[in-house]
């Protein structure tokens, strides 16, 4: 096992964060997907994290970092900002361990993760069009009450709970080759990238982003954190235009490539994620299909065995049917 004692983290974090989360989360399926096998020319497992408690992987790195804070952080409260998965990973995590939740998210979140969100346990308060102007309300919540602020994914305690899925990939797959992974701040990719390069440094971690928002893209090419949005994106979980600083140390030393997807690969994605696997997924939970559909990947995964990751599975049934009303595939 490799220590990278460079990184604002270490496989041991990841560690804990599992004893942590045990018997809290679920351990998601990872089974073969005979349609992407044969399409792609090489074994494809598909990481059912639409499957897990809130619906997406945000609650591993919500109950980790919660979980870690002291009795007295415990009492002063939390807020936390989110357009709906980090929230819902909050507010249940704060009903799982009695701790009084605000989660502030912006006046266009979708109204089905509004509802789950407040149904969990945290006060809802719905503030603003855009990321700045919703964290603006968080911190101001922050200072008139006390509370402790709970980042969505530029955080050690958080990254290493995201962290405990490469654990997961790992004992149901030892010898996988490539783990594509959905990319927005960068919390799921870099505690994957650090838990499987850990124990098998030769796997690859790909990462994937919309065309339309690539924040760590663009600053893992540039070799220093820069922002990168054009418009908004399907993806809307990983609508993320610069990367958080810790991410960025360990997607930029342990990732092995990062590929854009377009907008109408991601839908497409979606609609073949629901024909050919029977698979509801949200457009970030559906990057990483949809680069092993484009064929931008092909050099990676023929012959070989590959991991992609659904990152999550909260999308409303109404842009559900305006997806796969677009298109028929035989």
């Amino acid at each position: 096992m490799i220590t990278y004692d460079n990184l604002p983290l270490t496989i041991h974090d990841i560690m804990e964060a599992r004893t942590r989360l045990n018997g809290r989360i679920y351990k998601t399926g990872q089974p073969r997907s005979n349609y992407l096998s044969e399409r792609c020319k090489g074994e494809i497992f598909l990481k059912f994290e639409n499957m897990q408690r809130t619906g997406s992987f945000k609650i591993r790195g919500a109950f980790n970092k919660l979980s870690s804070l002291t009795e007295e952080e415990k009492r002063q409260g939390v807020v936390a900002c989110s357009a709906g998965n980090h929230a819902q990973g909050v507010s249940l995590s704060c009903a799982m361990l009695g701790i009084n939740g605000k989660v502030v998210m912006p006046s266009c979140a979708p109204k089905s993760k509004v509802a789950a969100t407040t149904d969990y346990s945290a006060e809802v308060i719905l503030h603003g069009n855009s990321f700045n102007e919703t964290i603006a309300k968080a911190s101001e919540i922050m200072e008139m009450e006390g509370r402790l602020f709970i980042p969505p994914f530029d955080d050690e305690k958080v990254i290493a709970g995201q962290g405990t899925i490469g654990l997961e990939i790992l004992e149901d797959l030892y010898d996988v080759d490539n783990v594509i992974v959905p990319i927005g701040g960068g919390g799921l990719i870099a505690g994957v990238a650090l838990a499987i390069k850990s124990i098998n440094p030769r796997i690859n971690i790909i990462g994937v982003q919309s065309e339309n928002v690539h924040g760590m893209a663009s600053s893992y090419y540039a070799g220093q954190i820069t922002n990168h949005r054009n418009s908004g994106t399907l993806a809307d979980g990983c609508d993320v235009a610069r990367p958080g600083i810790l991410t960025y140390e360990i997607v930029k030393d342990l990732v092995t490539d990062i590929v854009l997807v377009t907008e109408e690969e991601i839908r497409s994605s979606m609609v073949h994620l629901i024909q050919r696997n029977k698979i509801i997924t949200e457009g970030a939970g559906a990057l990483a299909s949809a680069a092993l559909l484009s064929g931008k990947l092909d050099h990676y995964i023929q012959g070989k065995k590959t991991v992609s990751i659904i990152s999550g599975g909260n999308i409303d049934l109404s842009r559900v049917s305006q997806i796969t009303g677009l298109e028929t595939t035989h």
